[in-house]
């Protein structure tokens, strides 16, 4: 029988963070407690469309990033609505998306907050107003190239991504403080007023 170990940001959120949140904000219960329940990892292609088809290797380099940066293949997003302004038809490529859960959430917000963050230029945190009412904190980065795992010499194109961190029972005080508690790089409060 295989045993499956924690990784070590899940066990630090069960072991640390969880009794801090706990005492925190006088949660009594341990399942009204906030959870990181699924990242969401989005590369929008549809300024990329020529007469409604994705080019090849616009599309390939897509795959591979998020394929490279979260172990899953992502889907493709076809556009709902055909928009005029944008040059979009109903039933066009509009994006590619990986949505992660349990393990390969964990490690991919491991590598996200140690790896690749420390490597963005200029950079001076992420800021601390991008939560929803429901407490799912959402960013983005402008190039690939802040992955180690990615290879900017076999790419053919430089493109950004969002990410989705969402929570399920929270709200944005409790999210911010469970991932300032993760070591979630938060710019300082008075960095953020000056921008």
């Amino acid at each position: 029988m295989v045993t499956q170990t924690k990784s070590r940001l899940e066990q630090r959120y069960t072991e640390e963070v969880l009794p801090k949140l706990r005492e925190e904000f006088g949660l009594t219960n341990v399942n009204t407690c906030p959870r990181v329940s699924k990242i969401i990892i989005n590369v929008g292609v549809g300024r990329f469309l020529e007469n409604q088809k994705l080019k090849p290797d616009i599309r390939d380099t897509v795959i591979d990033t998020l394929t490279t940066i979260s172990g899953q293949k992502p889907i493709q997003i076809l556009a709902k609505k055909s928009v005029a302004n944008f040059k979009v038809r109903e039933g066009a490529p509009s994006a590619f998306m990986v949505t992660l859960r349990r393990d390969r959430m964990w490690h991919f917000l491991d590598r996200l907050m140690n790896l690749a963050m420390p490597r963005i230029k200029d950079f001076r945190g992420v800021k601390r107003t991008a939560f929803d009412g429901a407490g799912n904190y959402a960013m983005g980065l402008n190039e690939q190239a802040v992955w180690p795992e990615i290879n900017m010499a076999a790419v053919s194109f430089n493109h950004g991504m969002n990410i989705n961190i969402c929570f399920e029972q929270s709200n944005p005080e409790m999210s911010l403080f469970a991932l300032k508690e993760l070591g979630m790089p938060f710019a300082r409060e008075d960095e953020g007023a000056r921008r």
